[in-house]
């Protein structure tokens, strides 16, 4: 299968490069900057720019992942103009290229942090969600593009796979993390600074299966589906600690 992987270059986006290429897909990786490897296809494409990423996606491409996004929460509150551009117009764009190159789907990576939008405690992939709620400029962001996604698959028969990403571990993953902070702590030979009571917790994702998931998305039952991808079981930040 001819597949185009947007972020690419990016932690997650090589993992998923990897998967897909051993699958004996043929893979091109979209971005800003060029992919570590040189054995990957390339291609700049910059999604805030209608045009270009028309021009770029014009490959005869069964299939698009979008990875890229501004996703840090930090980033995100300090350049929320930004954030719109990248996170919500990016994905029109690429929506809008999908559809005018004949693109069968859009693999789309959203976030569990939806769910901020949700009054309920436990979730899953059909629970509604509450726009009053007034949650992150992240968050908000994610939901606008999957409400464009569910657009475009109304209005323009765009095929989609949602997969709503969970807290990810591993190498070359964003290094503000619990997980990684804790790891260069203890590298470093310094005390683990727990904030609270330590009992906070995520269901975190090893950045191999949250690939390996991505990869499955692949398939014909997933078409027009939502999915969460994340880990199995809560890990408190205490268990995070105990561990290193």
């Amino acid at each position: 299968m001819r597949i185009g992987v947007i972020g690419g270059s990016g932690s997650i986006g090589l993992h998923l490069v990897s998967k897909l290429t051993a699958a004996d897909h043929e893979v091109t990786v979209f971005d800003v900057v060029k992919p570590d490897s040189k054995n990957i296809d390339y291609g700049f494409i910059d999604i805030t720019d209608l045009g270009v990423t028309i021009d770029a996606l014009n490959g005869n491409y069964e299939v698009v992942y979008l990875l890229a996004a501004l996703a840090d929460v930090n980033d995100c509150y300090a350049n929320p103009v930004g954030t719109i551009e990248v996170n919500v117009l990016g994905v029109a764009n690429v929506l809008e290229a999908c559809v005018k190159n004949k693109i069968r789907r859009l693999v789309f990576s959203s976030t569990i942090w939806i769910y901020d939008f949700s009054n309920d405690y436990s979730v899953n992939e059909d629970t509604l969600i509450d726009l009053t709620k007034k949650k992150h400029i992240y968050a908000a962001s994610k939901v606008s593009a999957e409400s464009l996604i569910q657009s475009y698959s109304h209005l323009y028969g765009q095929e989609f796979t949602i997969l709503r990403y969970g807290v990810v571990y591993g190498p070359n993953t964003r290094d503000r993390t619990v997980i990684s902070t804790f790891i260069r702590m203890a590298m470093d030979g310094k005390p683990l600074l727990i904030q609270g009571d330590g009992l906070s917790h995520r269901k975190f994702i090893y950045i191999e299966d949250l690939a390996e998931g991505s990869v499955v998305a692949l398939s014909d039952s997933a078409k027009n589906q939502v999915f969460n991808l994340e880990g199995p079981k809560d890990i408190t930040v205490r268990d995070v600690a105990e561990t290193m």
